[in-house]
């Protein structure tokens, strides 16, 4: 039944986005909020259809860390990255977001135009120091305005249970823009594996934890932010386990 239900549910999120995305080419030519709401509801819609067809739902916790249940103003959200997930049913819990992403996503056909279109910060992971100062740069400008800039700090996807890889490029990123940073941990790998097309029942967990003030040195945010993040996922994941193994699920 996991299998079965797994099958139409990705069906389902791909030809949900797939029309969504028509339907973003018209907002190409409205202000740049328009792509932001398109994007919102493509979380909200595959976020639903997660819950009724697969049983998968999300449960938000410490959002008030959020100040209210959108956080409004300039902060960086640094998060766990263990699935898709992540990337889009967390939207709507941002006033103005902008995510750091990786170059070659901007070049997909539509998909693409509307993260330009959406102000999305690139960045060329193979071009050194030159690709964090041009980060940081548009990151900066981005700030100013009043945006939400979420960062992956792994750069990647990791598995859960994986070894943390974090980049130092987060703390610089800290440093340079000098507003608090909210880590985000998760446990979202349980459930939607990463490089697998299973979805899971049971429920994943998202905990917005304590900011990090603006100020520290950029070693001292770099180990609290890895340990902060790393247990509250550990605490997470050993929940999800003990659901998981509650469904009979191995």
């Amino acid at each position: 039944m996991i299998v079965v239900r797994s099958i139409i549910y990705n069906v389902l999120f791909y030809l949900n986005l797939g029309v969504l995305l028509l339907v973003a080419l018209l907002t190409l030519l409205l202000p740049r909020r328009a792509v932001l709401k398109m994007a919102e509801l493509w979380g909200r819609t595959s976020v639903w259809m997660l819950r009724v067809v697969c049983g998968t739902r999300m449960e938000i916790r410490g959002l008030e860390h959020l100040a209210g249940r959108r956080l409004q103003g300039p902060f960086v959200i640094a998060a766990k990255h263990q699935s898709t997930w992540e990337t889009f049913a967390l939207l709507k819990l941002f006033d103005d977001f902008t995510f750091i992403v990786k170059r070659e996503l901007m070049w997909i056909p539509v998909f693409g135009w509307c993260m330009a279109k959406g102000r999305m910060i690139p960045v060329d992971r193979g071009a050194g120091s030159q690709a964090l100062g041009d980060m940081t740069a548009r990151a900066r400008q981005e700030i100013r305005t009043g945006r939400q800039l979420i960062i992956f700090p792994e750069g990647t996807r990791r598995a859960a249970f994986a070894e943390p890889r974090y980049k130092f490029g987060v703390a610089h990123l800290y440093a340079e823009i000098g507003v608090p940073c909210i880590p985000v941990a998760l446990n979202s790998g349980l459930f939607w594996p990463r490089r697998k097309f299973l979805r899971l029942p049971g429920t994943i967990v998202v905990e917005f934890l304590p900011p990090i003030p603006p100020g520290l040195d950029k070693t001292a945010f770099f180990q609290r932010l890895q340990n902060d993040i790393e247990t509250a996922t550990a605490r997470l994941l050993a929940e999800g386990q003990a659901e998981l193994k509650r469904l009979g699920i191995d």
